[in-house]
């Protein structure tokens, strides 16, 4: 019954979304028409827009002044947070009303309010999560994670398959006949030893090339979400099934690990006093998928991306470790790691050392590290993103000056949610595919 629960769908048509809104549509109805004072009319109007109005400004705080979201917000998250507060206000006129009306408030008006106001909540906070998209699952909004552990194939020990440049798998690689047709998703444990940076559990994606006897050595991704956000491989593991199933089941293997630890707190992707990122996903998370899964050892064939947060971070690593990974995906990146919040970041982390600060920026990196030598990059940010936008180009500019092989990607339509997830990941693999040996 739990687990079924938590598996729910709760985006677009989805059951729940449909009873919550519809519950929503009625309460709101019946709280608006109820009362039959004179003036009720103007009352619920004024009540309607100054409920709004204080909605919007608790979350222009919120955004704006105590950067509770780590930056901007969509456009949707504004009417749905401006709706949610007007049905409040709606409901405390109307106890209000029916106090000065009859004296007394009965039973069941004690019952609809606290219920209305749940249900209003509960509308704003899917409205919200259907906009962005990012979460799918009743566990997915409450970061609980239903993956189960997933047995890892064991490792190949091929003659030469550590030291090849690049295994052009598409010529040699014939499917057996028993391989399943999508990849398998499933959590690891990555031990933070030299960290110990209490990161939540890894998942990992295999996919269908690497679950079959003999399976050859496959490309690695390790990849971030953003925050808050967890290490969830459900939408890479999509789009890799997609891409395997037009390449005779070969894809990268991806790790999708925790950079956060806390979904309410950004350490920025280094090693400081709110914990030490780097050192884990450097000495924990990479020598780890070294001795533990059936991958190519070569730096063009391993991958460091990203989303939003983790773009961030992806742009970082990729910038300060070209040794590690010879290819980066940021998506929706910002600029460098604090950059909507620079002046509290310098002051608290960086204790106004801004030299410090200069010097983990990805930009100053690639300048002081230049020129790289066979290094891809790849940078995208939905279309519609004005916010993220300038900062991706930059990183886009001083790459190619750096003389990394970097690419800008506009996601057509995209904005900060899933579609520009979807549409960077799509891209950057489009564009990886042939570099990795997985296509001709």
């Amino acid at each position: 019954m739990i687990d079924a629960l938590l598996a729910s769908d709760i985006l677009g048509g989805s059951p729940i979304a449909v009873t919550v809104y519809t519950a929503t549509a009625l309460f709101f109805g019946y709280l608006l028409f109820r009362p039959r004072t004179r003036y009720w009319p103007l009352i619920a109007a004024a009540t309607v827009i100054v409920g709004g109005l204080v909605g919007l400004l608790v979350l222009w705080l919120a955004v704006s002044v105590f950067d509770s979201f780590g930056g901007p917000v969509l456009t949707a998250t504004w009417w749905w947070v401006a709706g949610c507060f007007s049905g409040i206000a709606l409901v405390a006129a109307n106890l209000v009303g029916t106090r000065r009306g009859t004296g007394r408030i009965r039973w069941w008006h004690w019952v609809v309010a606290p219920l209305s106001i749940i249900v209003f909540v509960m509308a704003a906070t899917l409205g919200i999560n259907d906009a962005y998209g990012l979460n799918r699952t009743v566990a997915n909004l409450f970061h609980i994670s239903t993956a189960k552990p997933i047995a890892l194939p064991t490792v190949a020990q091929a003659a030469g398959a550590a030291s090849a440049p690049t295994l052009e798998l598409m010529q040699p690689w014939r499917p057996p006949a028993s391989m399943p047709k999508t990849g398998s998703i499933g959590t690891v444990d990555i031990p933070n030893t030299n960290s110990k940076f209490p990161a939540r559990a890894a998942q990992l994606y295999l996919p269908p090339a690497a679950l079959v006897p003999d399976a050859p050595r496959l490309p690695l991704v390790i990849m971030m979400m953003g925050q808050p956000g967890d290490p969830n491989a459900d939408v890479i593991g999509a789009i890799l099934n997609d891409l395997a199933a037009s390449n005779h089941g070969l894809a990268p293997i991806a790790l999708v690990v925790d950079q956060l630890g806390n979904p309410a707190v950004d350490p920025l992707c280094l090693d400081t006093t709110m914990g030490n990122v780097e050192t884990y996903l450097m000495k924990d998370v990479v020598p780890w998928a070294r001795a533990t899964l059936n991958i190519q050892l070569t730096r063009n064939t391993v991958t460091v991306a990203g989303y939003s947060n983790g773009g961030t971070c992806a742009a970082y690593f990729g910038a300060k470790h070209p040794d590690v990974f010879g290819n980066i995906i940021a998506i929706s990146p910002t600029e460098y790691a604090g950059a909507e919040r620079s002046k509290q970041v310098l002051s608290d982390v960086f204790k106004g050392n801004q030299a410090a600060y200069d010097a983990v920026k990805p930009t100053n990196i690639m300048a002081t590290k230049a020129p790289y030598t066979d290094t891809v990059a790849i940078y995208t940010v939905g279309q519609t993103d004005s916010r993220y936008q300038p900062g991706v180009k930059h990183l886009t500019d001083e790459a190619t000056k750096a003389g990394i092989s970097a690419k800008l990607h506009l996601v057509p339509h995209g904005d900060h949610g899933i579609s520009a997830l979807n549409g960077g990941l799509n891209y950057a693999f489009q564009e990886l595919y042939p570099r990795l040996g997985l296509s001709g």
